[in-house]
C-alpha cells in the first residue's frame, strides 16, 4: 500500500490514490487560503505535494490560477500532425503531474473536512467502491469523481435509441453520438438475426442498439470491471435485460454470432492510465485482436463490423496500406463501408494545433466478411 506522510501539528500519514496513475509524492506540506499560486505552481513544479487544509472553493479557485501558469507553456503546432500529436499529449501529462500535486484528503467516509466543502461521499463510494480509511488524492481526481456522477446521474441522451445512457465512472462516455449511429443504420447480415457479440462494450450503448434492431441475443463483453457493470445497469435500464448479456474479461465469449461489432480504441498510442483505455490503444492490440478472431467467430454468412476513425491515420500513427493488410492477413474481405463526419465541438476548435486533422476526420464502419 502507498502512503503520504505529513507533519500537521505531528507526523501524519494516510494511503495514496491516483485513478490516472500519478506517482506517490515523496515530499508533502500543508497549504490553506494563504498560499499563493505562484508558490503553489513553483512547489508543484518542484516535486511538492500540497495537501490542502482551507476553504474548497478557494482551493479551486487556487487550482484554475495554476492552471494558467502552466497553460503558458503549452506548445502550438508543430511540422507534422504526428509531432504536434507527441508534443501535446507530453504538455497533458506534465499538466497533470503539476496540477495532481494539489491534494485533499478524504476520510474515513468518504466526505471532506473542509469549509464549503459538498457532500462528495456518494460520488466516492460509486468511483471507488466502500471505504477502507481516510485516503489522499489530487483535487483534479475528486473533481472528476464529482462530475462523473453528474453524468452518471444525468445520462447522455443517444439518439439512435431515443433515451438516455448512464455512463459510470471511468467507463467511456458515448457524447459521439456519429459513432452509434452508424451501428443503427447498417445493414443487418440478413432478416432476423439470432446472435450478436459486442466486444469492448463500454456502457453498453452499442449491445443496446443492437437488441433495439430486433436482434434476439447480444453478448457485450468488456475487459473493464467498471465498464461490465455500467453496461449491465444500462441495459436493464433501457429493458434490455434478457437480451443482453454482459461477460468478460475476454475480448470474445464462447460461441459463434451472425454479427459481431467492435469499436476499439482509435489512437494506437500508449494510454497513460486505465482512464484512457477507451481512447489509447498501444500498437492497436484490441483492434488486432478483434480482427485475428473473426473468421472463427463468424456463423455461415455472418459479417464483422468494426467502426473505426481515421484520425489515427490523419495523424500519422497508422496507414489505410497497414489496416487493410491486416484484415487481409485475418483471411477477411470488406464487403461494404459507411462513413460519417464527426459532430463533436472540438471540430470548430480553431485555435487547436490539430484542428485542420479533426476537421477532416472521418469515422467509418467496415463491413467485414469471410471470403
Amino acid at each position: 500500500m502507498s502512503t503520504i506522510r505529513w507533519i500537521e501539528a505531528q507526523p501524519r500519514s494516510a494511503r495514496w490514490h491516483s485513478e490516472s496513475g500519478l506517482p506517490l509524492p515523496r515530499r508533502v506540506v500543508v497549504a490553506d487560503d494563504r498560499m499563493r499560486a505562484a508558490v503553489a505552481h513553483r512547489l508543484a513544479c518542484e516535486g511538492t505535494a500540497l495537501l490542502w487544509r482551507g476553504d474548497f472553493h478557494n482551493a479551486r479557485q487556487l487550482l484554475r490560477a495554476m492552471d494558467r501558469r502552466v497553460g503558458r507553456a503549452a506548445p502550438g503546432a508543430a511540422r507534422t500532425p504526428a509531432e504536434t500529436f507527441r508534443l501535446h499529449r507530453r504538455f497533458r501529462a506534465h499538466r497533470a503531474r503539476v496540477l495532481g500535486k494539489l491534494l485533499v484528503l478524504l476520510e474515513e467516509d468518504h466526505t471532506l473536512a473542509l469549509r464549503r466543502a459538498p457532500d462528495v461521499s456518494r460520488a466516492c463510494v460509486e468511483a471507488y467502491g466502500p471505504s477502507d480509511g481516510p485516503v489522499a488524492v489530487a483535487l483534479t481526481e475528486l473533481l472528476g469523481v464529482i462530475s462523473a456522477r453528474e453524468w452518471r446521474e444525468n445520462g447522455v441522451h443517444v439518439p439512435a435509441l431515443d433515451a438516455r445512457i448512464h455512463p459510470h465512472y471511468g467507463v467511456f462516455a458515448p457524447t459521439r453520438s456519429e459513432y452509434v449511429d452508424l451501428v443503427a443504420r447498417a445493414p443487418l447480415p440478413g432478416p432476423g438475426v439470432r446472435a450478436a457479440f459486442d466486444l469492448g462494450t463500454g456502457t453498453g450503448v452499442l449491445a443496446a442498439v443492437l437488441a433495439r434492431r430486433g436482434v434476439r441475443q447480444v453478448v457485450a463483453t468488456d475487459v473493464s470491471a467498471r465498464a461490465r457493470a455500467c453496461a449491465r445497469d444500462n441495459v436493464r435500464r433501457l429493458g434490455f435485460g434478457r437480451t443482453v448479456r454482459v461477460t468478460g474479461p475476454g475480448l470474445y465469449p464462447e460461441g459463434r454470432a451472425h454479427l459481431v461489432v467492435c469499436n476499439p480504441p482509435w489512437i494506437p498510442a500508449r494510454p497513460a492510465s486505465d482512464l484512457d483505455l477507451g481512447v489509447y490503444d498501444a500498437g492497436g492490440g484490441m483492434l488486432h485482436g478483434f480482427l485475428d478472431g473473426l473468421a472463427g467467430r463468424l456463423k455461415p454468412g455472418g459479417e464483422g463490423w468494426l467502426v473505426l476513425s481515421d484520425l489515427a491515420e490523419r495523424i500519422g500513427l497508422r496507414s489505410r496500406d497497414e489496416l487493410l493488410t491486416a484484415v487481409e492477413a485475418a483471411g477477411l474481405r470488406v464487403i461494404d463501408r459507411l462513413d460519417t463526419r464527426p459532430r463533436h465541438s472540438r471540430v470548430r476548435e480553431a485555435d487547436d494545433p490539430l484542428h485542420a486533422v479533426r476537421a477532416a476526420e472521418v469515422t467509418s464502419l467496415w463491413r467485414l466478411a469471410v471470403p
